[in-house]
């Protein structure tokens, strides 16, 4: 029989290591939201994120070359969205809808055409090497969260590390300052000298590189292994959309986020096993139908986005022109 204890801790790890490509493409969605702009291309940026970063990966045997293409990669997809929202005021919905369906073809795309020369991950020992748990000096032999929280891969420090520094850089930086502002008044912000165009450039790609980040995540964590049905992001792209209202648009509380849904997207794999390490307490667990626990993050997301719609205006940190073109003509 399976210790108790060790079920728990290899739930509670998995929850954090899974799921973690979720604050990728919730930060990246953040601060390209508070912009003013709304991307709806988060699955398919995260796509192409994850195919061109894996595949330098393999052709450099780097893991920096990897974080570096898959930033870059996507961050054009945010040039391209930029282009379309910014300077030709096409609609964002539309757009990112459109950016979305680019990404996932170009993902099958490149992945189809290379068929059998598709490079297998243990060819590239740097990556394999640089998704090993990392252990934090003292701090991961604490029980059961030394293993949960300290054990974990350097791309989950780096997330998190990403998480706190966009919520400094947005809330007590002069140019975080100013993007709020644009996201929340753009003429306002235009009239007092605010370069309206650079900023919702930079940010737009700036985040979307993130998303990117988190799309290589996503191609780590499942060995490089292409599927020709199914896309490595599987869905992801849309949780984190989700996730940036149940974190109230703030960076360090999508950490929060990403554990919540995480649960419940780990529950699925690991319910027969806490059922039956812990048959008193979650033994009810092995009476849910398997499909269930496979829809729930999903239904969770879709009780989110139910929730904001009734949600009161005040408190929230939506920006007050998030979706809106700025027609400076207008101002």
């Amino acid at each position: 029989m399976n210790d108790p204890i060790n079920v728990l801790t290899l739930f509670l790890f998995n929850i954090v290591l899974v799921n973690t490509p979720l604050l990728y493409g919730t930060v990246g969605e953040i601060v390209i939201e508070k912009s003013g702009s709304l991307n709806l291309g988060v699955e398919g940026t995260m796509a192409v994120g994850a195919i061109f970063g894996y595949l330098a990966g393999c052709l450099t045997n780097s893991l920096l070359a990897g974080l570096l293409a898959s930033f870059l990669a996507a961050g054009l997809c945010g040039l391209l969205f930029a282009v379309l929202t910014v300077s030709f005021q096409a609609n964002q919905n539309v757009t990112g809808l459109t950016i979305t369906t680019f990404g996932l073809g170009l993902y099958f795309f490149i992945g189809k055409g290379l068929g059998e020369r598709w490079p297998a991950i243990s060819g590239a020992p740097a990556l394999t090497d640089g998704f090993a748990p990392a252990d934090l000096p003292l701090l991961s032999r604490l029980p059961v969260l030394g293993k949960v929280l300290f054990s974990q891969n350097m791309l989950v420090y780096l997330g998190i590390a990403i998480a706190v520094f966009a919520w400094w850089y947005l809330g007590f930086t002069k140019p975080g300052l100013r993007l709020r502002a644009v996201g929340e008044n753009p003429g306002a912000a235009d009239s007092v000298g605010v370069n309206i165009l650079l900023y919702k450039y930079v940010h737009i790609i700036a985040g979307s590189g993130i998303m990117g980040l988190g799309g290589f995540y996503m191609a780590l964590n499942m060995s490089g292994s292409f599927e020709g049905s199914n896309c490595w992001i599987n869905g992801f792209g849309w949780i984190a959309i989700a996730l940036v209202i149940f974190a109230n648009w703030n960076p360090v509380l999508a950490i929060l986020g990403t554990l919540v849904f995480g649960f419940f997207n780990t529950l699925q794999i690991y319910a027969g096993a806490l059922a039956g390490a812990f048959p008193g307490g979650l033994g009810w667990l092995n009476a849910i139908p398997a499909q269930l626990f496979k829809a729930l993050p999903f239904l969770i997301t879709a009780i989110v986005l139910i929730a904001s719609s009734v949600r009161k205006r005040e408190g929230s940190g939506q920006p007050a022109a998030l979706g809106l073109n700025y027609f400076r003509e207008e101002r």
